[in-house]
């Protein structure tokens, strides 16, 4: 249900790896991370975030191994996970060779935090005997201090270079099953610094804009970063890092998939007018009841609340569901069609009655269900509110018929 899918630009080829059984780049669908706040020792508590993550949408969790708890918590943890673990490494090399030995599917280094050669290559050498990737995650605000010297800060070429630098050493052991990130926590410079990767190699692009921050500031700094990216083709795997639940992160990630027609919809779709003077209603509170009564009920349909029925149906004619307010009462409408009018309080739950048929029963069936009369009732309501609007609302009406003349009698576009 939903939308025409409209897509963005083609997606820039990537080679393709595996991360447990999860595909990333070479065409894969692009894929939700997020990453436990829980002490990773600590199993149930952990397995119960990583739960919620992949219910949220998340394809793939990291969680941190900084200790030896922690490592022997993952040894429990990976068995037991509904999505494929990959481990955060940052100082010691130890962690990540414990790490792989508990099993998990993937490895996260910072080439900024694990600097010794000998130590990079012993790594990179195990992961390959397990056929473990390794995303290289270059960070803005953990740049060695060489690269930061040589090139007069922490410009998208520094981060690109780190991560060359690190593929070098991986390539001396044969090792190439990677994907490579360059976040920063400045938009301007993560976009560009992930063009230029996306120049430079053909490894799958993890994205992410680091440090974003809390809601509402961190999602939109997120989205700006990663949506600018993926609209140009570049990205095979995202997170959002927020300042929140993780659950957040997860949900965030899955919606914006959603909403740029790279993943199929899994959830609702809430669209709703921006409400204004012409509003029969309060827009903003049926649409909150709205969400809250649909949005955990994993119902993939897109649901339209509007605010005046003169002009509402029609607006959101796309829509699956919707309803429209006037004169006290609401019209439920299906792809446009009034199939239902109802009492103004008893909107919502004559719109979360129909959502719930609609999806086990489809729409040809729910628009053959549609009450007699419904459409004439509804243009009688309709009428009646555009002639009490007066002559602004009337003349817009005159408008769209002189203009239908003018191509009527001829005129065309130059």
């Amino acid at each position: 249900m939903g939308q025409t899918a409209w897509t963005t630009t083609e997606r820039r080829p990537t080679n393709q790896i595996h991360v447990g059984g999860v595909a990333v780049g070479g065409g894969a669908p692009v894929t939700v991370q997020s990453m436990t706040t829980t002490k990773t020792a600590d199993v149930d508590g952990t397995l119960a975030q990583i739960y919620a993550l992949a219910a949220a949408g998340a394809d793939l969790v990291r969680c941190t191994c900084n200790e030896e708890a922690a490592a022997e918590g993952l040894a429990r943890i990976v068995p037991r996970s509904p999505v494929p673990i990959i481990a955060d490494i940052h100082f010691h090399h130890e962690m990540a060779l414990a790490a792989l030995e508990a099993g998990v599917q993937g490895l996260r280094l910072n080439p900024g935090n694990l600097r010794k050669e000998a130590e990079i290559k012993q790594v990179a050498g195990e992961a390959k005997d397990r056929g473990v990737p390794i995303r290289i995650g270059v960070n803005a605000g953990s740049l060695h201090p060489d690269l930061y010297k040589r090139f007069g800060g922490a410009t998208p070429e520094a981060l690109v270079e780190s991560a060359r630098m690190e593929l070098a050493y991986f390539a001396e052991v044969g090792f190439d099953d990677v994907k490579i990130s360059v976040k920063a926590s400045s938009v301007p410079l993560m976009i560009e610094s992930y063009r230029l990767a996306s120049e430079t190699f053909d490894h799958p692009l993890h994205l992410g804009v680091t440090e974003a921050g809390p809601p509402p500031a961190g999602l939109l700094k997120g989205t700006a970063g990663i949506a600018t990216l993926l609209a140009e083709g570049i990205g095979d795997t995202i997170r959002y890092s927020l300042t929140a639940d993780p659950v957040e992160e997860a949900r965030a990630g899955r919606q914006l998939l959603e909403v740029l027609g790279l993943r199929e919809r899994k959830g609702l779709d809430l669209i709703a007018c921006p409400s204004c003077g012409r509003a029969e209603i309060d827009v903003i509170a049926v649409a909150n009841a709205v969400q809250e009564a649909l949005g955990n009920r994993n119902l993939p349909i897109q649901v339209a609340v509007m605010g005046c029925v003169v002009n509402g149906p029609g607006e959101a004619r796309e829509a699956d569901l919707g309803i429209a307010a006037g004169r006290k009462r609401g019209h439920l409408f299906i792809k446009g069609k009034i199939v239902r009018v109802v009492p103004e309080d008893e909107m919502v739950e004559a719109l979360l009655a129909e959502a719930e048929k609609l999806v086990s029963e489809g729409v040809e069936a729910r628009l053959a269900a549609a009450d007699a009369g419904a459409e004439a009732e509804a243009e009688a309501d309709r009428r009646e509110l555009l002639d009490a609007k007066g002559p602004d609302a009337n003349a817009s009406e005159t408008k769209v018929e002189l203009i239908r003349k003018k191509f009527g009698d001829g005129h065309q576009p130059r």
